[in-house]
């Protein structure tokens, strides 16, 4: 959400899928429409704030469900 570059084992990716809607996708090779997000706790933090931010990227509409499984991803 913030934008910067990172190396990419700094980076979470979620993809959207056709069959389990937006998952977390921990090997990146998974089919689908993917956005990344950086492993800074406000990035997460926005997640949950601004779900629009996400949605809009991966070109679909999330579910109170899939953001909460989202979450349970957050890195300490």
């Amino acid at each position: 959400m913030c934008r910067q570059k990172y190396d990419k084992r700094r980076l979470t990716r979620l993809v959207h899928t056709a069959d389990a809607g937006v998952v977390v996708d921990p090997t990146g090779k998974r089919n689908g429409r993917g956005a990344y997000l950086c492993d800074q706790p406000t990035c997460w933090d926005s997640l949950s704030h601004k779900p629009g931010i996400l949605a809009q990227a991966l070109k679909t509409n999330i579910t109170a469900e899939e953001l909460a499984a989202i979450a349970l991803h957050k890195p300490a």
